[in-house]
């Protein structure tokens, strides 16, 4: 199995969210189903349906989480030295050059991935054309709307 980037953050969350799985959820599901149990006749039991559905659903997240976090390669980026150059982790801001508009983001894994919070996936159009670019460098981005262009305003490991 290939590894799997993740800032370290990212797999805090992940860890999280396992231990939430295991400790809440698992044992509310078990309770669930055993609630519809001792209702009697199983073959026409909604609750029970749902309750095991549910239990599927947690086992396999439970076990997805477990594969990522095996095969995580944790990236620290406040460790990294990069020389100014853009790489995974970084916080890159950008300044539009069609607009002048300015955002920013850091470039991080596929389950961390939250544009409203300005975490961009590493694989996606534009985390991939500020890859190994540095500060006064222009991205050219293939964007749904047509080409966009970018100035890389700063670069920070943070």
């Amino acid at each position: 199995m290939a590894t799997i980037p993740i800032t370290k953050r990212g797999a805090e969350k992940l860890k999280a969210e396992l231990h939430r799985l295991k400790t809440v959820e698992r044992p509310n599901v078990i309770q669930a189903i055993a609630e519809a149990r001792a209702q009697g006749d199983l073959s026409e039991n909604a609750e029970y349906e749902a309750a095991k559905d549910r239990q599927g659903f947690i086992e396999g997240r439970i076990l997805e989480v477990e594969g990522k976090l095996s095969a995580a390669q944790i990236i620290d980026p406040t460790a990294v030295d990069a020389g100014g150059r853009v790489v995974f982790g970084a916080t890159v801001e950008l300044e539009d050059e069609n607009t002048g508009d300015t955002v920013t983001y850091q470039i991080v894994g596929e389950d961390e991935a939250d544009l409203k919070e300005g975490l961009i996936n590493i694989s996606s159009p534009i985390a991939r054309a500020l890859i190994g670019k540095e500060e006064g460098d222009t991205a050219e981005v293939q964007a749904p709307g047509g080409l966009r262009r970018y100035e890389v305003v700063a670069v920070r490991y943070v």
